[in-house]
């Protein structure tokens, strides 16, 4: 069996690799839309056309599942492609927003959601929020730069760390108890944020939630065979192949940092 996971770019390698060490026994196919990142800053209706006609290309691949690694594109185009394409398990995501509220409920402090412009804009995101944050201390903070340094490989350098510091400089970090990653591009930075914030602060993002939902829904539709060795194949929409080698780089740094 072979699963298809979709991002923009980088970003949704960090839910491959939480799949592949909860499932290994699968085959994956991994497909970033390099003609057209970053989505975060881009209109609704032009994300919605990227992501359907690169999904379509990927069913072209005979997957048998899709994970739209994504927050944003998820957003947008999960519910349309679900209709177009009922035949597999189509898995989105969404800011972990749900489990830090959860998790830092005893605590009294605040929570901070980290996400791309577009996704912080969209309804679906204010249901969210409307739907776990009883209490209202959700608060959303745009952060436009992260995918472009994602992209650029840039997971751990001063540049980086600065911007982090200077998007927070207003917030009393005293006050919160969790961040939630809300972009896939985001976890590549967990070592900067594990520096700067306070101790007490935990760090969330959603793969882990996304993998269980797809373990469980291979194994509702009766696919998960267990047949597979772990093998990933990647695309970019671009077709180049610089940026395939790009793409395992940044695999292995995941995999090497435990990320």
């Amino acid at each position: 069996m072979t699963i298809g996971i979709f991002d923009s770019g980088i970003g949704g390698l960090t839910v491959l690799s939480e799949a592949i060490r909860r499932i290994p026994t699968e085959d994956y196919y991994f497909v970033a839309d390099t003609l057209h990142a970053p989505y975060g800053i881009k209109s609704k209706q032009e994300v919605e056309s990227y992501v359907m006609e690169a999904v379509s290309g990927m069913m072209e691949l005979d997957i048998d599942a899709l994970v739209i690694a994504c927050n944003t594109a998820t957003s947008i185009a999960v519910e349309l492609l679900r209709e177009q394409y009922p035949a597999i398990p189509i898995i989105g995501m969404e800011p972990a927003v749900k489990p830090a509220v959860e998790m830092n409920a005893s605590t009294g402090r605040r929570v901070l959601v980290f996400a791309t412009p577009l996704t912080l804009s969209l309804p679906k995101y204010y249901a969210l929020v409307s739907r776990v944050d009883d209490n209202h201390i959700v608060d959303s903070l745009p952060m436009e730069r992260l995918v472009p340094f994602c992209e650029q490989m840039k997971f751990n350098e001063h540049e980086v760390e600065q911007y982090f510091l200077d998007k927070l400089a207003d917030y009393d970090l005293q006050q919160y108890g969790m961040v939630v990653l809300g972009c896939t591009h985001y976890p590549y930075f967990k070592p900067i944020l594990q520096r700067i914030l306070p101790p007490h602060v935990g760090i969330v993002d959603g793969s882990v939630g996304t993998v269980r939902r797809l373990a469980a829904q291979l194994h509702r539709y009766g696919l998960a065979r267990g047949k597979g060795s772990g093998r990933v194949t990647f695309y970019n929409t671009a077709q180049d192949d610089s940026y395939n080698e790009k793409m395992k780089k940044a695999l292995q740094y995941l995999q090497h940092n435990e990320i």
